[in-house]
């Protein structure tokens, strides 16, 4: 099968703990065809199908020159035998206008996961409000007052922008209420911007874990993302520490209830943020942890991806 991985650009992956790298690994061990293009190298024109100009790819399981390609090439995104999109937050208007060109190339015949529409409509903060039985006390607002309100009931806050990745813009307001103003000022942009403001979780100490859900159903292991130092975060990319842990009854309770949901939407991936027994965020851009998982338990992350994206493709041949 040939695989499309839309993605951000190759030179810019870390493969020692890339996700999209270790899927392109198991799909080229197993024969798989391996392909990648940037979601600016998709275009569509009246009178034909949306085509994307593709490095064709041959991974060579060295560190330094992790690949070698073909000359780039024109190709029709339908004639792909999946494209898995994989491109990282944020979530901006170029990721959102990359959706619809991949939503075209689905009625031309692309099978794509996650699927496009399934994308756009579970914003990775937002999408948790479906299931408000699993979360904390959470508000969404752009009225300053109504942060301040939340406070005043909760004492100590987590404040964050409904666009940011890698726990940027994220702060903590404790019952002091040192500097929310100025906070709400930075976030809110003068009321021209939401933000997202929820109770904090004191067991962010032992972990903000990622449950990967695959197909629908969980990962036996998550990688609680352990703050260090003085930090809120435990985001790797915040230089948190990443321990691979079996699930807690709480974190497989969340994963089976929302997993068949979401996969039955067209998301064959999904990376749930749990801290302590509250879901955070639903993460289905480009949900990452797998290398670390793999490393630490020696159970195979990218080889159940690779397997459900084989299931997916023949299901939707049928």
């Amino acid at each position: 099968m040939d695989i499309l991985f839309v993605a951000d650009p190759l030179e810019s992956f870390k493969i020692y703990k890339d996700t999209t790298f270790s899927m392109m690994r198991e799909a080229q061990r197993r024969g798989h065809r391996i392909f990648a293009c940037e979601p600016r190298q998709l275009v569509w024109q009246r009178g034909g199908s949306v085509q994307a100009r593709v490095r064709a790819l041959t991974l060579t399981g060295q560190p330094d020159v992790w690949f070698t390609e073909a000359a780039p090439a024109v190709w029709e995104v339908k004639d792909f035998g999946a494209v898995v999109m994989r491109k990282d937050p944020p979530f901006d208007s170029e990721f959102f206008y990359a959706t619809h060109l991949l939503e075209q190339a689905e009625r031309e015949g692309a099978k794509v996961f996650n699927k496009p529409r399934a994308l756009r409509d579970h914003p990775e903060k937002l999408a948790i409000l479906e299931f408000p039985q699993f979360i904390g006390p959470t508000l969404v607002t752009r009225v300053p007052d109504a942060v301040r309100a939340f406070h005043a009931e909760h004492r100590d806050i987590i404040l964050k922008p409904l666009d940011g990745m890698g726990g940027m813009g994220i702060f903590r307001v404790k019952d002091d209420g040192l500097n929310l103003g100025g906070i709400i000022e930075t976030l809110n942009k003068d009321g021209a911007q939401t933000l997202m403001v929820q109770k904090f979780l004191p067991a962010i100490s032992e972990g903000d874990k990622r449950v990967l859900v695959i197909g629908g159903k969980p990962v036996p292991f998550c990688l609680a993302r352990i703050p260090q130092g003085g930090e809120v975060r435990g985001n790797l990319a915040a230089g948190g520490k990443g321990v691979a842990l079996p699930l807690s009854a709480d974190d497989r309770r969340i994963a089976e209830a929302l997993g068949p949901i979401l996969a039955a939407r067209g998301l064959l991936l999904v990376g749930l943020d749990v801290i302590g027994d509250s879901l955070t965020e639903i993460n289905v851009t480009s949900p990452t942890c797998f290398q670390e998982i793999h490393d630490q338990t020696g159970f195979d992350v990218p080889a159940m991806f690779v397997d459900a994206l084989e299931a997916a493709v023949l299901a939707l041949a049928r």
